[in-house]
C-alpha cells in the first residue's frame, strides 16, 4: 500500500465546493470516481483545504492510499486525460505512510480579486468578483494591517463553522491595485469558514470609505460577525498555494 500527494488545480464554478455533498457535485467526488476507474480500486481522498462551492484553486492538495503498481509520479499523467477540462492534477507524488498535509504545519495562501469598474467583464466573471463603486486600495491596506497576527476572528466566522477554536493567525495581508484589478492576498496556518471572503468584504468597506480603517481592532476584539463586513461572492476567491511544513515551522518564520 502506497500513500500518494496529488497537487490539484480547478475551476470551481461547476461544482459545489470540494467535500463530498448530497446535493451536488463537488472536486471530491470526481477525483475518486476517475481515480477508481483508473486504479481499479476504491479510492477516496482526502484534502487539504474543503474550499466552498464556486471557490477555486490553483494548488489545493489531498491523499490517498492505492495498492496499484502505476508509480506515484505518473498517475497524474494517467488521470488527467480522463478529468473534465475544469480540474487538472499537476503533481503527484509518494508521501509517508499515514502522512496528511491537514495533520502537519502548513501555510496557506488565498487570493480575492476584485473588478473594480463600472462595468462587468464577461471574460473575468468566472474568477473575479465585480464591484462598480471605486475602492480605496490603500484603505484596504490600512485596515488589512489590523488582520495580521494571531487573533480571535470569531467575527471573520460564518454561522455553521464546526472549528473548535475561532483563533487563527495571519501571516500577511497584502492589498494591490492592477489596472482595474484589486487583488486581496492572505497567507495564514489555518481559515475559518468563510474567513477569506469575510475579510474582503470587510476591506472592500473600508476602500468605499464606509468603515474608517481604525476599527478593525474593535470588530476583531468584539467576536461579533455582524460587526464584521458582507461576505464576499465566491467566484473571486483562490487557493494559491499551500506550503507544508512536516517538520514544523522553520525558525523565523513569524
Amino acid at each position: 500500500m502506497k500513500r500518494v500527494m496529488l497537487t490539484v488545480a480547478y475551476d470551481g464554478t461547476a461544482y459545489h465546493g470540494w467535500q463530498l455533498e448530497p446535493t451536488g457535485i463537488t472536486v471530491e467526488e470526481v477525483l475518486n470516481r476517475q481515480l477508481s476507474a483508473l486504479l481499479g480500486e476504491e479510492i477516496r481522498v482526502s484534502g487539504a483545504s474543503r474550499t466552498d462551492a464556486g471557490v477555486h484553486a490553483k494548488g489545493n492538495l489531498c491523499v490517498l492510499d492505492t495498492e496499484s503498481r502505476i508509480p506515484p509520479e505518473k498517475i497524474a499523467a494517467a488521470l488527467n486525460p480522463y478529468l473534465p477540462k475544469d480540474i487538472v492534477v499537476i503533481r503527484s507524488e509518494e508521501t509517508a505512510p499515514g502522512f496528511h498535509p491537514r495533520r502537519c504545519d502548513s501555510i496557506k495562501t488565498y487570493e480575492y480579486t476584485i473588478l473594480n469598474r463600472a462595468l462587468p467583464d464577461p471574460l473575468r466573471c468566472r474568477y473575479v468578483a465585480h464591484f462598480r463603486r471605486p475602492l480605496d486600495a490603500a484603505r484596504m491596506q490600512e485596515a488589512a494591517a489590523a488582520l495580521i497576527g494571531e487573533h480571535d476572528f470569531a467575527a471573520f466566522c460564518a454561522a455553521g463553522s464546526q472549528a473548535l477554536t475561532t483563533v487563527r493567525r495571519i501571516t500577511a495581508l497584502t492589498v494591490r491595485r492592477e489596472g482595474d484589478e484589486i487583488r486581496i492576498r492572505v497567507s495564514g496556518t489555518g481559515f475559518l469558514y468563510n474567513m477569506v471572503r469575510i475579510i474582503s468584504g470587510t476591506l472592500m468597506q473600508a476602500g468605499l470609505g464606509a468603515l474608517p480603517p481604525e476599527e478593525l481592532p474593535r470588530i476583531l476584539a468584539s467576536g461579533d460577525r455582524s460587526q464584521a463586513g458582507p461576505t464576499a461572492p465566491p467566484e473571486g476567491l483562490c487557493l494559491e498555494k499551500i506550503d507544508l511544513y512536516p517538520e514544523g515551522f522553520p525558525e523565523g518564520l513569524w
